[in-house]
């Protein structure tokens, strides 16, 4: 099943960007990912949960959470 996965994410510098990046597209069965800059967006589309795409993106080392503003901390 094919969900659309929106978190909100520091995206303060290319370096961060490019850590985000990095983690997002080693997740299985993503389809596409995508940052929007302006708005410290990533958004993920695929066969994954918005609990994967969190944890993946804390490994990172940054922040993430949903856009209703619920912090995830697993």
């Amino acid at each position: 099943m094919t969900n659309v996965v929106e978190l909100k994410v520091g995206l303060h510098c290319d370096e961060c960007i490019k850590k985000i990046l990095k983690a997002v597209k080693k997740i299985q069965d993503i389809e596409t990912y995508n940052v929007d800059i302006e708005l410290n967006k990533v958004i993920v589309t695929g066969n994954v949960t918005t609990e994967e795409v969190i944890k993946v993106i804390q490994k990172s080392g940054k922040t993430a959470t949903t856009w209703e503003g619920d912090q995830t901390n697993s």
